[in-house]
């Protein structure tokens, strides 16, 4: 049990005027007990009140909890976990639940009247979470120098008659000898015209001469995940695809020189957008330009227009803006950064000036 982390989220509930929560996410359960199973349809819950020791809501088929520092509370198939649960909660008090409580135990939970009222407080952990600390941002680190040497494989798979489903399916193996547990998102590999596809899912398109290329990828290593984008030239560019590769690579790197506490996410999207749309390739930039980053590859919290919360130190997220032309190409560039206290870290070391593989 990490007493430290669930202060934190208690903190966050006093402030949204909750005194208890149900966590049902797998993930956030491990970052707050170090206990982690995958429960698939059966329940699992951690319950954290006001103060004293969290419940931990296990069936007996999972591995034994016994060892995290929470109150343990067990169950098997045959018996339903709702009115243990109920023994726990504050009837008269509203609960908070996360976003991972699936109908088919929240329904329940209210028809039983476990609390007075139920709210939406995946916030009170997803903030907690998102300030990573010194250990955490070292793993994030450790995590980015890997994703940047698997980086450098798969440029050197890039050959004539390669497909991109060879290349996709050979990365999991690198990133293992590299380190890895596994990929954090199932990689992005896109030839050609097929880059104008922002989450392109790599099939059998053959490489053709003088196609870009562009790999979106991110792998897992001791939890933390990895994510960047790089695109690179199989032919000296044209002056049409290096005006929108520079433009993307002027966007990223001047949304990365503003990345300091204080600053809004919404004004880092605007920095990069601004760009993109002087250079008139505006309605081109169709996403937001990043997103939260840790235990899971995409976290509550994202860089966007519509998001006018500041950083703040050990926030991680991602800065990737894009131009995409539909049959024609798509360029990507994409970092991760961390928040520091005066301005920010760019985890990602594998070059972003304009490449052409193979000269």
């Amino acid at each position: 049990m990490d007493t430290a982390r669930i202060e934190r989220v208690r903190s966050n509930l006093k402030q949204a005027g909750l005194t208890q929560l149900l966590v049902v996410d797998p993930l956030s359960i491990w970052w707050l007990t170090g206990y982690y199973t995958a429960p698939m349809e059966r329940f699992l819950g951690l319950y954290i009140g006001r103060e004293g020791t969290p419940t931990l809501f296990a069936n007996r088929l999972f591995p034994d909890p016994s060892g995290t520092g929470a109150h343990v509370v067990t169950f098997s198939d045959t018996e339903d976990p709702i009115p243990l649960i109920s023994a726990v909660c504050d009837a008269t008090s509203p609960l908070g639940v996360d976003k991972e409580l699936a109908a088919r135990w929240l329904v329940p939970l209210m028809q039983a009247g476990v609390a007075s009222s139920f709210v939406l407080a995946s916030s009170a952990v997803d903030d907690a979470r998102a300030l990573k600390d010194a250990r955490e941002r070292e793993l994030m680190r450790a995590a980015s120098a890997i994703n940047d040497e698997a980086m450098g494989w798969l440029a050197e798979q890039v050959r004539p008659g390669v497909t991109e489903l060879e290349i996709a399916e050979g990365l999991l193996g690198t990133y293992r000898s590299l380190g890895a547990e596994g990929y954090s998102f199932s990689p992005i590999v896109s030839f050609g015209a097929n880059a104008a596809d922002p989450h392109h899912a790599p099939d059998g398109t053959v490489l053709a001469a003088g196609d870009m290329v562009l790999f979106d990828v991110g792998c897992k290593r001791s939890w933390y995940c990895s994510d960047m984008t790089r695109t690179f030239f199989t032919a000296e560019p044209t002056d049409h695809q290096r005006a929108v590769y520079e433009t993307v690579l002027r966007a990223n790197e001047a949304a990365e020189a503003i990345v300091r506490p204080g600053v809004t996410f919404a004004e880092i999207d605007l920095t990069a957008r601004r760009i993109i749309e002087e250079a008139g390739w505006g309605p081109q930039f169709n996403h937001r330009l990043g997103h939260q980053i840790g235990l899971s590859e995409h976290e509550p919290g994202d860089v966007s227009s519509s998001h006018d919360e500041p950083v703040q130190p050990g926030m991680c997220f991602s800065i990737e803006p894009g131009i995409y032309l539909p049959g024609d190409m798509g360029v990507r560039i994409e970092d991760l950064v961390i928040v520091t206290e005066d301005g920010c870290e760019v985890l990602n070391r594998y070059p972003k000036g304009i490449q052409v593989l193979g000269h």
